[in-house]
This record gives structure tokens, C-alpha cells and sequence, in this order.
């Protein structure tokens, strides 16, 4: 209601979005939305509600806390918790039918025990470890860990087989993913032997389901690309052959903007901000926009980053403050108090993206749109 800025996602591009990776991905196979991270910056209840009247209904998250709030809001939706899980949170899990990783032995009898006094099935999918070295079951282990679920199957089903490939994304990993996608291989092949047969094998996420298809098996874990973004610029080159160019494949959800807040003229030679780290070089007039880092808008991006007013760019001058930022707007004619910013998106023909604030700064696409903060509004545009 009183918020400086506001963020738009648009329903559309989703649409777009999701045919274009369920046409990459072949019948067959169900899509899993990942909304970690806030649903990367999107919102997580107002993406996920989208989504679902999308009809998307297969949500994966890293945290419990994520998969309550998605429960709360789509009670019937399917949801899988790929990260941690306490024994409080597997009990609420077990109990709701919410599906979850395991990596461990200790989780793998914790979640036996609670299902075992709540008389009902945990959903787990068993994570492989083939290479990324974070969190997975050696290769060594399965055996054991399938002769586990065997003795156990009263109260655990294998709902789900996967791991996670390190770097999909670029060439330079290619011989240790192509390392994982055998391993992984290799497991398959002794669940094939143990006779356990989970309802999906997963594995490819984005960067994989576009640079290794082979891994496309009957569920998919897509995150960046159903929000617009591709994984980085080496997949987008090699999908479009050798074209750096978007070629309106994929459409991007998000637009952020704010109003500029007041005006100030200076004369050449004062400092801009905090500390010396802008002289205006002439007379100027600025506009204070605000938004600053406490809102996600990237203290990297001081001197550096642009935004558009009245169709224009916009040059940051000085440092990005915690809670405000100014642009220089001399060249702009006639800008006003309460004009509207845009600090991603388009206006009269020109755009800032996401992918500008990688140019500008040292910032992944993942991490600015993660940045961006819970209480910002969002928006959902048909």
C-alpha cells in the first residue's frame, strides 16, 4: 500500500515460458516448478498460485518453511523439499503427504520412525551423489539404502531417484558432468537390479535439460528458464547457434519500477552522496529514486547502474545508499516528482534487464532476483 517500489509478474510470458520447455522435454514428462529462493525473486505464494491456474501443480523447494507456505495456499498442490528437513518439519512432511529428499542414512531412519508412529507413508526420492559433492548417497551405499526401503515399505515409498549436476551450463564442466550423467547411470542401473521401481527418475534441471537432453527422463527440475532467464549466455549461444540474441524463446516474467521521490539541482564540482566518489562534471539535475540495497538494488551498482524515466537511460551517480539511489536526468526534459522509474523492464522501446545488471556489476541473474526482498508487492498481469 506504501511501498516504494513494485514488482509486476506477467502470466503470458509464463505461459510462453512453460510450453516452450514442455515442448523441449517431450510427452511424457511431468514438470516440476522450482520456486527456491522466493521462486527466484517472483514471490513464492503469488508465483506458485499463478502457476498452478497455469495449470502447473508440481512444486519443488530447498527449505520446509517454503513448503508450508505453498501447502497453505494450494493445499492440493504436489510439493517436494529437496534441502533441510528437522524432525519437526519431516513430521508435518510425513503428515501432509509433502514429498522430501534424503541424503543420509540418519534421515533415512528419522523419517521411518516418524512415519512409523503416524501410521502413515514418507514420500522420499533419493538423492545420488555422482559429482557435485554437496549432499547425495555414494554409489557404495545404495545397496544398503534400497535394502532399507525394501525391509520398510509399510512406511516408505520411493517416490523419486535424482541427482544434481555441477555446471551444466558451460563446456568447461562438460567432462565432469558427463562424469556424473555415467554415474548416475551406473545407479540407475542397481535400483533396475534392487527391483524398486520410484515413480520418477530426475535429474536435469535447466542448464541440463537444454546442454545434455540425454537426461531428460520422466520429471524435470526447471528453475531459471520458466521465469525467462536463461541459464547463462553459453546456452543461449548454443541452443540459437552461435547468436548471442534473444530470439523471443523465452519471455521474462518480472518488471520492477518506482517513482522518482524529488529533484535536486547541483553545480558542477559537488559531490553526489556518500564519500567522493562522483564530482558532477557540469551543472545537473538529479532525481533521488527510492530504492536502494535494503530493497536489492545492489550497492555494486553505484556510478555503474541505469535507470529508464520518461523512456530514457538514466545514469547512477555516486553510491547506491541503503535506501535511495540518485540519476543523473539533465538530458531528460521536463521529469517530475512522482514520474514513474522502471529499474527492470521496458518503457517506450527501451529495456533494462536482469542480465544488464550482470554487465554493470558483479551479479548473477540468480543472485539480484533472490535479492530481491519478501515485502516488495507483487503483481500478477494477465
Amino acid at each position: 500500500m506504501f511501498e516504494t517500489s513494485a514488482l509486476s509478474i506477467s502470466s503470458s510470458a509464463y505461459q510462453n515460458n512453460i510450453a516452450f520447455i514442455k515442448k523441449r522435454c517431450g510427452d511424457g514428462v511431468r514438470f516440476c516448478s522450482v520456486v527456491k529462493g522466493n521462486a527466484y525473486g517472483h514471490g513464492l505464494v503469488p508465483f506458485v498460485k499463478m502457476a498452478y491456474q497455469n495449470g502447473v501443480d508440481y512444486f519443488a523447494v530447498y527449505s520446509s518453511a517454503e513448503a508450508f507456505e505453498i501447502k497453505n495456499a494450494l493445499p492440493n498442490a504436489d510439493l517436494i523439499i529437496m534441502g533441510m528437513t528437522d524432525e519437526n518439519s519431516l513430521n508435518w512432511a510425513i503428515s501432509n503427504a509433502v514429498e522430501f529428499f534424503i541424503f543420509d542414512f540418519e534421515k533415512l531412519k528419522l523419517a521411518l520412525k516418524i512415519a512409523s508412529q503416524l501410521n502413515k507413508k514418507a514420500k522420499i526420492h533419493i538423492e545420488v551423489e555422482t559429482g557435485m559433492n554437496r549432499t547425495g548417497f555414494l554409489i557404495s551405499e545404495l545397496t544398503e539404502v534400497f535394502n532399507f526401503i525394501k525391509q520398510h515399505s509399510n512406511f516408505i515409498e520411493l517416490t523419486g531417484f535424482a541427482t544434481h549436476y555441477a555446471g551444466a551450463e558451460s563446456l568447461v564442466n562438460d567432462f565432469r558432468v558427463r562424469e556424473q550423467i555415467n554415474l548416475f547411470t551406473e545407479a540407475q542401473n542397481l535400483l533396475l537390479q534392487s527391483a524398486l521401481k520410484p515413480k520418477y527418475i530426475h535429474s536435469a534441471c535447466s542448464a541440463a535439460m537444454m546442454n545434455y537432453p540425454e537426461t531428460i527422463s520422466n520429471m524435470v527440475r526447471i528453475g531459471i528458464m520458466q521465469y525467462g532467464f536463461w541459464p547463462n549466455e553459453e546456452t543461449l549461444i548454443r541452443y540459437n547457434g552461435n547468436s548471442r540474441e534473444n530470439d523471443g524463446t523465452l519471455n521474462r516474467l518480472m518488471s520492477w519500477s518506482s517513482k522518482v521521490m524529488t529533484l535536486k539541482r547541483i553545480k558542477k564540482g559537488d559531490y553526489v552522496g556518500y564519500n567522493t566518489s562522483f564530482q558532477a562534471y557540469a551543472d545537473m539535475t538529479l532525481a533521488v529514486i527510492p530504492v536502494g540495497y535494503a530493497y536489492g538494488y545492489s550497492r555494486s551498482l553505484s556510478n555503474s547502474g541505469k535507470v529508464l524515466i520518461r523512456g530514457e537511460e538514466a545514469p547512477i551517480c555516486g553510491i547506491v545508499n541503503m535506501n535511495a539511489l540518485c540519476v543523473d536526468v539533465s538530458h531528460i526534459d521536463d521529469v517530475k516528482i512522482n514520474d514513474d522509474v522502471i529499474l527492470i523492464g521496458s518503457q517506450a522501446g527501451k529495456t533494462i534487464s536482469v542480465a544488464s545488471f550482470g554487465n554493470m556489476s558483479d551479479q548473477l541473474n540468480y543472485e539480484l532476483l533472490t535479492r530481491l526482498p519478501y515485502d516488495i508487492p507483487r503483481t500478477i498481469l494477465d
